[in-house]
């Protein structure tokens, strides 16, 4: 892709109608590239009632007549305006909102278009299953990955449009609404409360969410950076014990990946029991069931805190890549054991290789298909390939390289390709070998 600045991309050469990304045919649209979305939520956490305002600053990238955003069905739109001209021509079907400028834009133009919906909000069906906005007991959650940002506002739902955000929830006042980033602002009124949040780091859509419950939010003792708690009253004595060494883990992976990307990092506990954390910028949501009170899930904790660097600061251009994400943050779960006192990674690769001979030869890692991306097989074979890239190298360069990695492409989008070719500077023999059995061939290799 053709970069145009820290973070943000244009993605290449693609027709009206031609898909962004072959893994998300429907998600993703060209045209444009976003810089920034300012949204304005409103939410009746007991009628499930979602009202929005959504500001979008884009850039044109070619001269279009009509652009689109992703947005679901559940959401019917009222209102749209384009640079300031009120009532633009918009039509919303099949999950996208065609909206078509009283003028044609010129490329470098500037694109602000202004969308009020309103909804009720739910999961998109996906064949990784239902993903987006989702009711709790009491409250709700945002679970995006991949294509569910559009359930809740109107998006460039691809993980390599990344933007800044400025998203402010109202919601009742029994509830408290946590959102990316920064709170900037707040306010209590009758019987509703608003909060605003201001994510200055460049952050894919997927990773952006809203999450509402009866949550008490606490600062966490730790180190250099700052660490929240939200969860109920009740979760407090099991958290502080299933959490208790997280701040330790912080200073281990900024050792191993260097600084930590964002200014603070935030742990959401739902009163709702949840088959898998939430990974989101600045941002991991567990369900109760991950706080047992006897640490039974700390490697998902370690897993969820990885994803930060690899996920959230460094974004995968197209899904196909996707074991960049999963591949090191499962490896982080090893490195952590290894840096606890627990088994080192050397022993979790062994076990994995052995639990991968089990299963079937048919994944190709470094392009699994849409229908692979998110199975496990891609999370530990991704993690055997990088051990096997630190036993080729060494320890010494196999660190620097991680770190010279998560620096060189803070807040960015990156492919495989960057990854490979970045090892060969730190190794003194070829590596192209070591590409093609772990990243290019079904058959699994030898640990």
């Amino acid at each position: 892709m053709e970069r145009l600045g820290r973070g943000t991309t244009v993605k290449p050469g693609k027709a009206p109608d031609e898909p962004i990304d072959p893994y998300l045919p429907g998600h993703g649209n060209g045209g444009y590239r976003v810089s920034r979305y300012d949204l304005a939520l409103v939410y009746k956490v007991h009628s499930n009632r979602l009202t929005g305002k959504a500001s979008i600053t884009a850039t044109t990238t070619d001269v279009r007549s009509r652009f689109s955003l992703d947005l679901a069905q559940a959401m019917q739109v009222s209102k749209v305006s384009v640079n300031g001209r009120r009532s633009a021509k918009f039509t919303h079907r099949g999950g996208k909102l065609t909206i078509t400028p009283a003028q044609k834009i010129p490329a470098g133009g500037i694109l602000a278009i202004t969308v009020q919906y309103a909804g009720n909000p739910q999961p998109i069906a996906s064949m990784w299953g239902d993903v987006g906005w989702e009711e709790l007991t009491e409250g709700s959650l945002v679970a995006s990955q991949p294509n569910g940002a559009s359930s809740w506002f109107p998006c460039d739902d691809h993980p390599s449009c990344k933007a800044s955000y400025r998203i402010s929830i109202t919601t009742d006042s029994p509830y408290y609404a946590v959102a990316n980033g920064k709170l900037v602002g707040r306010q209590a009124k009758a019987s509703q409360n608003t909060r605003v949040y201001e994510q200055t780091e460049p952050m894919a859509s997927y990773l952006a969410t809203v999450q509402i419950g009866p949550y008490v939010r606490r600062r966490v003792d730790g180190g250099r950076v700052p660490m929240y708690a939200l969860h109920p009253a009740e979760l407090r004595t099991r958290f502080d014990h299933d959490f208790e060494r997280q701040p330790r883990m912080m200073e281990v992976f900024e050792k191993l990946f260097g600084p930590y990307p964002f200014a603070d990092y935030s742990v959401v506990i739902t009163g709702d029991d949840l088959e898998i954390p939430i990974e989101a910028q600045r941002m991991s949501i567990f369900g109760a069931n991950h706080c047992d009170g006897r640490r039974g899930s700390e490697r998902l904790v370690a897993h969820e805190l990885a994803h930060q660097w690899f996920g959230n600061s460094l974004t995968v251009g197209m899904w196909k890549d996707i074991w960049l994400h999963e591949g090191f943050a499962c490896y982080a779960e090893w490195l952590w054991s290894e840096n606890s006192g627990g088994p080192d990674a050397n022993t979790h690769a062994l076990e994995a290789h052995r639990g991968l001979l089990c299963k079937p030869q048919d994944i190709v890692l470094g392009d699994p298909g849409p229908e692979m991306m998110f199975d496990d097989r891609i999370y530990k074979r991704g993690a055997l390939a990088l051990h096997a890239l630190r036993q080729t190298i060494g320890d010494d360069a196999f660190f620097a390289l991680l770190r010279k990695w998560t620096a060189k492409y803070r807040h960015s989008t990156v492919s495989t390709e960057q990854f490979t070719s970045l090892a060969a500077h730190f190794s003194d023999k070829p590596l192209h070998s070591l590409w093609v059995a772990w990243l290019a061939d079904k058959a699994l290799p030898k640990p």
